[in-house]
C-alpha cells in the first residue's frame, strides 16, 4: 500500500538563480515597496533586497516572456508562451492571482502594457499576424482586437497622455493605433525622409501627441502624430533594448552596455558605461532598465541584475546572476557543505552557497560543461567537456590539476568512487572510463558493454561495483576497477549502492508511467534516510515519489516551475534541499524539503494556488487504494452522453443531402396535416444519472425535468406544464434564489443552458458556446446574478457566467475525473466548491479564470468520491457526501471531521434554516443540526408508508434517493427509479409521479375502448397507466424478464406481452396475472398483434425473422410465417384477420397470409386499396414522404395512424415527434414536428378516439401524453410545432429587380485597388509611405475626426520654391444609392435636412439651401444607414459597409455610428460579417444597434455600440436577408425578412432565439419573398406588416397570417 500512495513529505520553492535576460526586454522593475519584480522560467519573482527574500508566483504553465507593471506599482501583468497562452494579473505583495486572460492568443504572448489608469491592458501575441488585443482586465474580458502587423512587434504602450491611443512597434515599422468601439484602427508611422525605415526596439509616449522610439542602429527616433520630426543620432552605438519613463525623464539601454538617462525634453544628461565599471565584462548588453529616482535596475543579456545608485555610479551592485545562454546540464553538491556547483554550455562553472542564496565562485572554462562531480573529501571537483575531455579543480581556489582527453564525443556523466580512489566517466560514445584519483589521474580501466550513450552512473558503497544506465535503458553492472561486466544476477543482489541516480532499475520502476517506455526523464536522485526519490523530466515537473517504488505508475507530488526540461537534480548533501536545473531556461531552482513530521507544523504549505493544471492535482491522485466504486456511481461514470448525430449537425446534413439530391423530384410535396398535438403530461422523472434536480417553485408547484423538458407540476390539480426550449437531453437543473428562475443544461455538441421562468416559461436567457457533449451541473449564486455550470468534456470545464447579460465571466479546467455537483458560496460570490471522482476542489475566481485548490485530507481521511456538497454558516464552512456513506466537513480547504451518515452514497443533500437533510441510495432521508453532530430524525420510504391519494405505486422498499427539497411543510424525494415523493414531516408518503426505471423501454399498447395503456421494459415491468384525468400508473407487475412489445385484445380484456428471451405471454388486463405463455423462439419478440374483429389469432413476431401465428382459443401455433431475411420490426392486420403487412430490419416490406404463414407478392398500386386495422409500418407507398432528407442517418422506429386515416404519427432516432397527412406519398413530405423526447422514440401509439397520442422514449425512459388538436380549432399560444425543414422550391415569382439584387457580390474595394508593392526601393527615396487610407484612394477632407495633418511640404529643402499642392475639398456627390439598398433615406431636424448615402461616403443634404456635408469615415461602399429614433440619441446614425474576410483588420466590414451633424465618429464596430453588412437597425431605447451581414449564413448580431461589444450573434437563415428591424416598442424582440422567409427573433441573454412566420390559417397562402416590414399601433396584436413581390402585404398577428391585403391597384411597387 505504502508504495502505492505519495509521499507524505513535500517540497517548498526557496530560492531561485537566474534572471530572463535572453530574447525578453523590459521584464525588471521596482515595485511599489521598493522590492523588485521580474521573471525567470515559468516563475515570477519578487526579490525584497532589503531582506534578501523571495517570493514566488507560480500560476503560470510555461515560459514567461513579457512582464508589464499596473501605474500604481502593486499588480503585475505577466504573459507566457504555449498552445494555449494566458496572461496573469497577480499582485506583487501576496503573490495570488487577482485574473486570468485566455483563450485569444495563441503561441505566446509578446508584449503588455498597462493603460494610464490601469484598467485595460493590452497585449501581443507571437502567432502569424502577432494579433493586438485590448482587455478589461478585471472582467477578463477581451474589448477590442486587430491583426497588429505581418512581422514581429517588438514593444506596445498606451499614449498616457491621448486616452484611447497605442503605439506598437517592431521589425521595420511603428504603427499607432486608435481604439474606437470595438474597433482598433492603426496608422502607420510615417518615416519620409528623416530617418531611415528600420526595426524599432522599444518606445515612450510623451505630451503633446511625442513618442520617442530607441532602433536597431543606435538612433532615437522622435514622432509628433504620426510623422519622424527628429532623429537623434548616436545615442547608442548599437541597439537600443530599452527605453524607461519615469517623472525625472527617460532612462534608454542598449547592446552596447551603456544605459543612457535623458531629461523629459529628451536632453542628454548623463551616460554610465557598465563595462567600464569593475563589475563590467566585453560584450555586456543590456536587455532591461528601470529608474527610480537615485536608483537604477539594468538586467542583463547574460541573465544579471545590476542596480546602480546614481552617484556612484561606477559602483554598480550586482543583485542577481545566473548562467547565461546554452543549455544546463552539470549539477553537483557539496559532500560536506551546503555548497551546489553547476556548469553550462556558458563555458562557465559557479559555485553557489545554498545558505546565502549567493554566487560565491565562478570560472571560465575552455569547452561547454555538461556534467560535474565533487570528491569526497570536497577537494577535487572534476568537470566533464563537450568535446570529450575532463578537467579537475581545485575547489578553494579553482586553479586547473589535470586535463585529459581521451574521447573524441561528450561526457556526459562522470563520478568519484565513494573511497574517493577512483573517478567513473561516462562518455557519450558509450564507454565509461575509470581513472586512479591518487596516481594524478591515470586510467586504469574501461567498461565496454553499452551499445548507447552513458545517461547515468552508480558506485556501490564498497566502491567494488558500478552500475550504469544508457540512451536505450539497459542497467548494466561492472566490477570496478577493471570494468568488466558482471553477468551473474546473484552477484548483484547484495550489493549496497552508495547514491541512487538511474533511471532503471527495480527500485525505481514506479518513476515511469504504466504504458511508456519513453526516456523523458532526465535525473533522479534518491534520499535513502526519508525514502524519497526525487525526478526531474522533460516537461519541467519535479515529482517526489517513495524510495523504493517498484510497481510502474506509483503516485507522486509535483511541483513546477522550470518550463522546458528539468536536465538534473540532486538532494544536498545533508537532505536539507533538493537542486533542481533547468537546460533551456539555464536557472537554478533550491527547494526546501518539508519531510512527514514537520508537516503537521506547516499547514500553510497546503495546496499550492495555481492555474496550471499539473499543479492543481499534487499528484494523478494522492491516493489510488480507493475502495471499488460503488456500482451506481460506476455506471453513472461511464455515460458519455456523446450521440453519432446531434440536432445541431442536422441544418449541415440537410445541405449536403440536399446538393446530393439537386436532381430529385419535382414533384409538389404533401401539405402538412391540419392537427396538431399539444404536450399534456409527462409520466417520468431523471433520477438514474441525475441527483438534487428536484424542486418547489415559489407558488409551491415542483419543478423537475425529464428527456428534453422542463416540468412544472401543480400537485392540487395534478397538471402539468412544459417548457419546451431544450432539444435534447437535460442533465442538471438549478434553481434560483427567488425559486422563481430555474437553470437547466442540456447533452449537445455545442450545448446550451437554459434559463427560464417557472410562471410564464418563458426562457430569460440562454447560454452557449463553452462547453462540448453536455451540461452536468449547474448552480445559482445566492444574489441570483450569476450561475456556475460544469461541462462533460475531457477536463469538465467549470464556466461562471453573468446569466442576464448572457456573458461568460470565468472559465477553467476542473478535473480529469467526473465532477457530479458545483456549488456557489452564499456569502462570497467569487468562490465555489466542485466535488466528483476521488476529489472535491475549492475555486475562487480570478478575473477570466479559476483557481483552484484540492481539498486537503491529511490524515484524517482519503479522497473519496464525493457525490454532493452544500456550504455551512460561515464562508468557510462546507459539507461533501461522499460514496461511502460519509459526510466530510471542511473549513477552508481542510477536512475537519467526517461523520457516517448512511449505507452507501449520499447523493443529495440540501441546507435548511436550521440544519441540513440527506439522502442517500439506503433509501433514507436524514433530517441533521446545523453541525452535523447529531440526526435529528430519519425517514424511511417503504411502501407501508404510502398515503391513499398516490398517483401510483413504489416498486421497491428504500429506493436510491437522488434529490431532496424542502418547502411547504414537506419533504420531497427524487428516486433513481423515476418516481418523485412527498414526504410529510409526520411520516406519510405521497407519490406525485412516475416513470420507467433504468432500461430502455419500447412496448407500448393502447386500450381498444378505455383511455388506459400499458408499457413494457427492459427494466422487467408491464404497467397500466391512466391517461385521462388523474394521470396514475394503475398497476404494475415484475417480470423473469425485459419486454419490448404489447397488446391488447380487440375485447381489452387480455393482455399479450412479448419477452427479451423469446417467449411471451397472455396475462389478465385488468388483475395482470397469467393467462397462459410460450416460449418458441431464442431472440427477443419484437411485435406482437391480435386479429381484429373477435381476436381469434395473435400474431407473434421475433428477432430472428419468424412471425409466429397461434390460435388464442386452442392456444396451439397454427402457421409460421418465413422469407425475411432480417429481424421484423413491425407488424399490422388487415381489416379482415386474413393478411399481415411486415416490416423487417432490412427495410423489406412484406405479406403474408394468416393463418398458414404463406408468403404473397401484393403489386404497391394494390396494397393502398386494402383495407388495414391498424397501420404501424414505416415503409411503403403510402408513408414514403415520412423519411427525412437525411434518411441514412436517423431511422424512423415507429409510426401510427389515426382511425380516420387521416394523420399519421411517426417517431424517430432523433427524437422527434411529427405529424403527417396520411398517405404520404411522394418524397420529404411535409410535417410538423416537435420535440420533446431526447433520443430516440421507440413507440407512438393513438387512444381509442384519436384524442390523444401516446409516446415513448427509448433511453429517456418516460411516457408522454399529447392531446390532438383538430384542424380549425387554436388556442392563442406559442406555437410549438416547426415548420417542415426543407423550404418550398416551388414558389417562383421573384420579381427581375429582387432577383438581380440577391445576386449581386460585392467586390471589395480594398482588394480591387492594388496595393503598391512594398519593395525594392531604399528608404530614403522611398518618400513617405502612404497611410492605409491613401493606398485605398479615399479622400480625407476638412471634417475628419482626425487630428489635421501637418502641412505636406516637411521637407528639409526647403529652399526650392514649389508651390504646395492644396488638399482637394469634397463639395457636391450628385447620386445616391437605390439600386440594391431600401429604407436608406431620412428625415433630419424636423424635415430640414436629409440623410442618405452613396459610394463611400454619408451625406446631409440641406433641404432649403441645398448643400451637402459629409461623412467619410468610410473606406468601401456604405450599403444601409438607420437613424437613432430615441431622444437621448439624437442625429446619430449608424452606416454599415462593404469589407473582406472577417479578419477584424482594417479592411474587414465595418458600422460606423456618427452624429450627423458634426460628423464626429462615436463608434467603430468591425464585424464579423464577412463580405459586408446589409442591414442595420436601432431597438427601441436607442443603446443596441442591430445588424446583418452578407455571410453566407447571413449572421445577425446585437451590439451594445457605446461600448462596442458584441451580444449575441446566430446565423440568421440560409437565404439572403433583405431587412431586419427591432419592434419600436422593445429592446429585445425584433423581425428579419428577405428570400421566402419571415422569422420573428426574441434576444434571450446572449441568444437569439428565432421563429418563422407561418402561413397556415389563411388559405392557399404560400411563402413569399419578403422585402419590406412594418410595425402596427395595436401592441397586443403583434402585427407586423410586410411587403411581398405579389403586391399585396401580409399582417402577422401572434405569428400566424390574418388576412392577406390585396393592394390598391397592382402598380407595381411594394406596398407597406
Amino acid at each position: 500500500m505504502a508504495a502505492r500512495s505519495a509521499p507524505n513529505c513535500h517540497l517548498r520553492l526557496e530560492w531561485v538563480y537566474g534572471y530572463r535576460g535572453h530574447q525578453c526586454r523590459n521584464n525588471l522593475y521596482y515595485t511599489a515597496a521598493k522590492e523588485i519584480v521580474y521573471f525567470v522560467a515559468g516563475v515570477g519573482v519578487v526579490y525584497s533586497p532589503r531582506e534578501h527574500r523571495q517570493k514566488f508566483y507560480r500560476g503560470h504553465s510555461d515560459d514567461i516572456i513579457s512582464l508589464a507593471l499596473h501605474p500604481e506599482r502593486v499588480l503585475v501583468a505577466t504573459g507566457q508562451v504555449g498552445k494555449e497562452p494566458y496572461i496573469c494579473v497577480w499582485d506583487s505583495y501576496t503573490v495570488q492571482t487577482i485574473s486570468v486572460l485566455k483563450d485569444v492568443h495563441t503561441h505566446g504572448i509578446a508584449c503588455l502594457a498597462f493603460d494610464l489608469d490601469g484598467q485595460r491592458l493590452v497585449s501581443v501575441g507571437l502567432d502569424s499576424k502577432n494579433a493586438v488585443c485590448v482587455w478589461d482586465w478585471k472582467r477578463g474580458k477581451m474589448l477590442s482586437m486587430a491583426p497588429g502587423h505581418t512581422d514581429r512587434i517588438f514593444d506596445i504602450s498606451w499614449d498616457l497622455y491621448q486616452p484611447n491611443k497605442l503605439v506598437s512597434c517592431g521589425v521595420k515599422h511603428i504603427k499607432f493605433w486608435s481604439l474606437c468601439g470595438n474597433a482598433l484602427t492603426p496608422k502607420r508611422g510615417v518615416f519620409g525622409k528623416t530617418g531611415d525605415l528600420q526595426t524599432i526596439l522599444c518606445l515612450a509616449c510623451a505630451r503633446d501627441e511625442l513618442t520617442y522610439s530607441g532602433a536597431l542602429n543606435g538612433d532615437i527616433y522622435v514622432w509628433k502624430g504620426i510623422n519622424l520630426i527628429r532623429t537623434i543620432q548616436g545615442a547608442h552605438t548599437a541597439g537600443i533594448f530599452s527605453m524607461n519613463a519615469c517623472e525625472e525623464g527617460f532612462a534608454t539601454g542598449g547592446r552596447d552596455g551603456c544605459i543612457r538617462l535623458w531629461d523629459l525634453t529628451f536632453k542628454p544628461i548623463t551616460v554610465i558605461d557598465l563595462r567600464e565599471t569593475d563589475q563590467g565584462y566585453k560584450g555586456l548588453s543590456v536587455r532591461s532598465v528601470c529608474w527610480r529616482g537615485d536608483h537604477i535596475l539594468v538586467g542583463t543579456q547574460d541573465s544579471e541584475i545590476f542596480e546602480i545608485v546614481v552617484h556612484e555610479r561606477n559602483k554598480p551592485f550586482l543583485i542577481m546572476q545566473g548562467h547565461c545562454e546554452g543549455e544546463l546540464w552539470a549539477l553537483a553538491v557539496h559532500p560536506t557543505k551546503p555548497l551546489a556547483v553547476t556548469g553550462s554550455d556558458d563555458r562557465s562553472v559557479r559555485i553557489w552557497s545554498l545558505v546565502d542564496h549567493a554566487l560565491i565562485a565562478r570560472c571560465n572554462m575552455e569547452e561547454p560543461i555538461r556534467c560535474a562531480a565533487v570528491n569526497v573529501d570536497g577537494i577535487h571537483l572534476a568537470l566533464g567537456m563537450k568535446d570529450g575531455s575532463f578537467t579537475v579543480l581545485r575547489v578553494r581556489d579553482m586553479t586547473e590539476v589535470v586535463h585529459i582527453k581521451d574521447r573524441k564525443e561528450a561526457i556526459h556523466e562522470l563520478k568519484y568512487s565513494p573511497d574517493g580512489t577512483y573517478l567513473a566517466v561516462g562518455c557519450n560514445d558509450s564507454s565509461v572510463d575509470i581513472y586512479g584519483v591518487a596516481q594524478r589521474y591515470k586510467k586504469l580501466g574501461e567498461c565496454v558493454g553499452s551499445l548507447s550513450f552513458i545517461t547515468h552512473l552508480d558506485w556501490s558503497s564498497d566502491s567494488r561495483y558500478l552500475q550504469t544506465n544508457d540512451g536505450n535503458g539497459k542497467r548494466l553492472f561492472y566490477r570496478m576497477p577493471g570494468g568488466k561486466e558482471v553477468t551473474n544476477k546473484e552477484e548483484i543482489k547484495g550489493v549496497h549502492w552508495a547514491s541512487w541516480t538511474c533511471v532503471s532499475g527495480l527500485e525505481v520502476n514506479g518513476i515511469w508511467p504504466k504504458y511508456s517506455d519513453i526516456n523523458d526523464i532526465n535525473s533522479v536522485d534518491g534520499n535513502y534516510i526519508g525514502q524519497v526519490l526525487v525526478t526531474a523530466d522533460d516537461y519541467g515537473i519535479i515529482k517526489l515519489f517513495r524510495y523504493p517504488c517498484l510497481r510502474k505508475g506509483a503516485k507522486f507530488k509535483k511541483y513546477i516551475g522550470h518550463s522546458a526540461h528539468v536536465t538534473n537534480v540532486r538532494w544536498s548533501h545533508d537532505y536539507q534541499w533538493v537542486i533542481s536545473i533547468g537546460g533551456a531556461d539555464h536557472s537554478v531552482f533550491q527547494w526546501k524539503f518539508i519531510p512527514e513530521r514537520k508537516l503537521k507544523d506547516a499547514l500553510h504549505i497546503a495546496p499550492q494556488e495555481s492555474l496550471a493544471d499539473s499543479n492543481s492535482d499534487e499528484s494523478d491522485s494522492d491516493m489510488s487504494d480507493v475502495p471499488e466504486l460503488d456500482s451506481e456511481i460506476e455506471q453513472e461514470t461511464q455515460l458519455t452522453y456523446r450521440r453519432q448525430v446531434y440536432k445541431e449537425d442536422l441544418p449541415q446534413l440537410k445541405e449536403q443531402y440536399k446538393e446530393k439530391q439537386k436532381s430529385g423530384t419535382s414533384k409538389r410535396r404533401e401539405k402538412a396535416p391540419g392537427n396538431s398535438i399539444r404536450l399534456h403530461f409527462v409520466h417520468g422523472y431523471r433520477g438514474y444519472d441525475c441527483r438534487s434536480n428536484l424542486f418547489y417553485t415559489q407558488i409551491g408547484e415542483i419543478v423537475y425535468h425529464v428527456a428534453a423538458v422542463g416540468v412544472i407540476y401543480n400537485r392540487q390539480q395534478n397538471t402539468q406544464r412544459f417548457y419546451l426550449g431544450h432539444d435534447d437531453d437535460i442533465l442538471c437543473l438549478a434553481i434560483h434564489p427567488l425559486k422563481d428562475y430555474v437553470a437547466t443544461g442540456q447533452v449537445g455538441r455545442d450545448p446550451s443552458i437554459h434559463i427560464w421562468d417557472t410562471e410564464t416559461i418563458k426562457p430569460l436567457s440562454v447560454l452557449k458556446g463553452c462547453h462540448q457533449y453536455g451540461v452536468c451541473a449547474v448552480d445559482f449564486s445566492a444574489d441570483g446574478k450569476r450561475l456556475a455550470s460544469v461541462g462533460i468534456d475531457d477536463s469538465h470545464t467549470i464556466v461562471l457566467w453573468d446569466w442576464k447579460k448572457g456573458e461568460k465571466l470565468s472559465i477553467a479546467r476542473g478535473s480529469k475525473d467526473k465532477i457530479f455537483v458545483v456549488k456557489m458560496n452564499p456569502y462570497v460570490p467569487d468562490k465555489l466548491i466542485t466535488a466528483g471522482i476521488k476529489h472535491v476542489k475549492f475555486w475562487r475566481r480570478a478575473g477570466g479564470g479559476l483557481i483552484g485548490r484540492k481539498g486537503y485530507v491529511g490524515t484524517l481521511g482519503k479522497n473519496d468520491t464525493m457525490m454532493c456538497a452544500v456550504y455551512g454558516w460561515t464562508e468557510e464552512m462546507a459539507f461533501s457526501g461522499t460514496s461511502t456513506g460519509d459526510v466530510c466537513i471542511w473549513r477552508d480547504v481542510f477536512l475537519v471531521k467526517t461523520v457516517k451518515a448512511h449505507d452507501g452514497p449520499v447523493f443529495s443533500m440540501h441546507a435548511l434554516e436550521k440544519g441540513f437533510v440527506t439522502g442517500g441510495k439506503d433509501g433514507i432521508v436524514a433530517l441533521w443540526d446545523d453541525s452535523f453532530e447529531r440526526c435529528l430524525k430519519t425517514y424511511a420510504i417503504k411502501r407501508a408508508a404510502l398515503a391513499p391519494g398516490s398517483k401510483g405505486l413504489l416498486l421497491e422498499d428504500n429506493p436510491s434517493i437522488r434529490a431532496i427539497s424542502l418547502g411547504h411543510g414537506h419533504i420531497l424525494v427524487g428516486t433513481k427509479n423515476g418516481e418523485i415523493l412527498e414526504v410529510d414531516k409526520s411520516g406519510p408518503i405521497t407519490l406525485l409521479v412516475q416513470g420507467h426505471m433504468e432500461g430502455e423501454v419500447w412496448g407500448l399498447a393502447t386500450h381498444p375502448y378505455l383511455p388506459i395503456c400499458a408499457t413494457v421494459s427492459d427494466d422487467k415491468t408491464l404497467r397500466i397507466w391512466d391517461l385521462s384525468p388523474s394521470h396514475c400508473m394503475l398497476a404494475v407487475r415484475k417480470l423473469k424478464k425485459g419486454g419490448r412489445c404489447c397488446c391488447f385484445s380487440p375485447d381489452g380484456k387480455a393482455l399479450a406481452v412479448g419477452l427479451n428471451d423469446g417467449s411471451f405471454l397472455m396475462a389478465n388486463a385488468d388483475t395482470l396475472e397469467d393467462l397462459v405463455s410460450f416460449h418458441h423462439r431464442k431472440d427477443i419478440i419484437s411485435d406482437i398483434r391480435f386479429s381484429p374483429g373477435s381476436g381469434k389469432y395473435l400474431a407473434v413476431a421475433s428477432h430472428d425473422s419468424f412471425i409466429d401465428i397461434y390460435n388464442v382459443m386452442s392456444s396451439k401455433r397454427v402457421g409460421i410465417c418465413k422469407g425475411a431475411t432480417s429481424y421484423i420490426t413491425h407488424v399490422d392486420w388487415d381489416i379482415r384477420g386474413k393478411l399481415l403487412q411486415v416490416n423487417t430490419g432490412a427495410k423489406e416490406q412484406l405479406f403474408f397470409e394468416a393463418p398458414r404463414g404463406k408468403k404473397q407478392t401484393i403489386p404497391s398500386v394494390e396494397v393502398e386499396k386494402i383495407c388495414w386495422a391498424s397501420w404501424t409500418s414505416v415503409l411503403g407507398l403510402c408513408c414514403e414522404g415520412i423519411w427525412p432528407v437525411v434518411g441514412e442517418v436517423t431511422d424512423i422506429t415507429a409510426s401510427c395512424l389515426t382511425s380516420d386515416k387521416m394523420v399519421l404519427a411517426t417517431g424517430d432516432d432523433l427524437g422527434f415527434v411529427k405529424l403527417f397527412r396520411y398517405p404520404a406519398k411522394g418524397k420529404f413530405g411535409k410535417f410538423k414536428r416537435y420535440v420533446a423526447h431526447s433520443t430516440h422514440v421507440t413507440n407512438v401509439r393513438w387512444t381509442y378516439d384519436d384524442s390523444m397520442l401516446v409516446t415513448l422514449g427509448g433511453a429517456d425512459m418516460s411516457l408522454m401524453v399529447w392531446t390532438n388538436e383538430m384542424e380549425g380549432y387554436r388556442e392563442k399560444r406559442p406555437c410549438d410545432s416547426e415548420e417542415s425543414d426543407t423550404d418550398s422550391e416551388e414558389d417562383g415569382g421573384y420579381d427581375s429587380d429582387v432577383t438581380r439584387e440577391n445576386e449581386i457580390s460585392y467586390t471589395i474595394r480594398a482588394l480591387s485597388t492594388n496595393i503598391r508593392p512594398m519593395f525594392g526601393v531604399k528608404p530614403h527615396l522611398q518618400g513617405k509611405e502612404p497611410s492605409v487610407d491613401e493606398r485605398q484612394g479615399v479622400v480625407r477632407p476638412p471634417v475628419s475626426r482626425a487630428p489635421p495633418r501637418p502641412e505636406k511640404l516637411q521637407t528639409n529643402n526647403v529652399g526650392k520654391k514649389k508651390r504646395p499642392i492644396e488638399d482637394l475639398v469634397l463639395e457636391l456627390v450628385f447620386g445616391y444609392r437605390g439600386r440594391d439598398c431600401r429604407n436608406n433615406v431620412h428625415y433630419l431636424n424636423d424635415g430640414d435636412d436629409i440623410i442618405y448615402h452613396t459610394a463611400s461616403v454619408g451625406i446631409l443634404h440641406n433641404v432649403a439651401t441645398g448643400t451637402q456635408s459629409f461623412y467619410q469615415e468610410h473606406n468601401d461602399d456604405i450599403l444601409c444607414l438607420t437613424v437613432n429614433q430615441h431622444p437621448k440619441f439624437i442625429n446619430i446614425v449608424a452606416t454599415g459597409q462593404v469589407g473582406d474576410l472577417a479578419d477584424m483588420s482594417a479592411t474587414a466590414p465595418s458600422i460606423h455610428i456618427w452624429d450627423a451633424v458634426n460628423k464626429q465618429t462615436l463608434s467603430i464596430l468591425r464585424c464579423y460579417h464577412s463580405k459586408g453588412v446589409c442591414s442595420v437597425s436601432f431597438s427601441a431605447t436607442g443603446k443596441l444597434l442591430l445588424s446583418v451581414g452578407l455571410d453566407p449564413e447571413h449572421t445577425i448580431t446585437i451590439w451594445r455600440w457605446q461600448e462596442g461589444a458584441k451580444i449575441a450573434s446566430r446565423a440568421g437563415h440560409n437565404q439572403r436577408i433583405f431587412v431586419a428591424e427591432f419592434r419600436p416598442d422593445s429592446d429585445s424582440q425584433f423581425v428579419s425578412v428577405g428570400v421566402k422567409h419571415v422569422k420573428f427573433w426574441t434576444l434571450a441573454g446572449r441568444a437569439l432565439l428565432s421563429k418563422k412566420g407561418l402561413l397556415s390559417a389563411v388559405e392557399d397562402a404560400r411563402m413569399q419573398t419578403m422585402l419590406a416590414v412594418a410595425f402596427g399601433a395595436v401592441p397586443s396584436v403583434e402585427m407586423s406588416v410586410c411587403g411581398k413581390i405579389t403586391y399585396c402585404v401580409g399582417s402577422w398577428p401572434e405569428l400566424t397570417t390574418g388576412p392577406c391585403l390585396p393592394c390598391t391597384p397592382p402598380c407595381g411597387t411594394d406596398s407597406s
